[in-house]
């Protein structure tokens, strides 16, 4: 789970270097939508620089039909087309 003191929890969240968190199906962030318990139920975050993404949840390993899965595929679909618009 993700833990960081409050300095450089402020400063990620003050950089927009909070990408993911755990919500659920409405986007709300609960308890229930956060599994491991990680604090303000961050899964994702970036360098300063944005070009390093660190996350828990591990889409990958659900992006190929062979893997017995596809739908983490939609996450890295979605990053393409976002940042194809930046």
């Amino acid at each position: 789970n993700y833990t960081a003191e409050a300095k450089l929890l402020k400063q990620l969240q003050q950089s927009n270097q909070v990408v993911f968190r755990y919500c659920d199906q409405d986007g709300q962030l609960t308890p229930a939508s956060n599994p491991n318990g990680s604090i303000e139920a961050i899964a994702g975050i970036t360098n300063a620089a944005g070009n390093v993404l660190g996350l828990m949840p591990h889409p990958e390993r659900a992006s190929e039909a062979a893997l017995g899965s596809v739908d983490g595929r939609l996450v890295f679909e979605s990053l393409i087309e976002a940042y194809a618009h930046v």
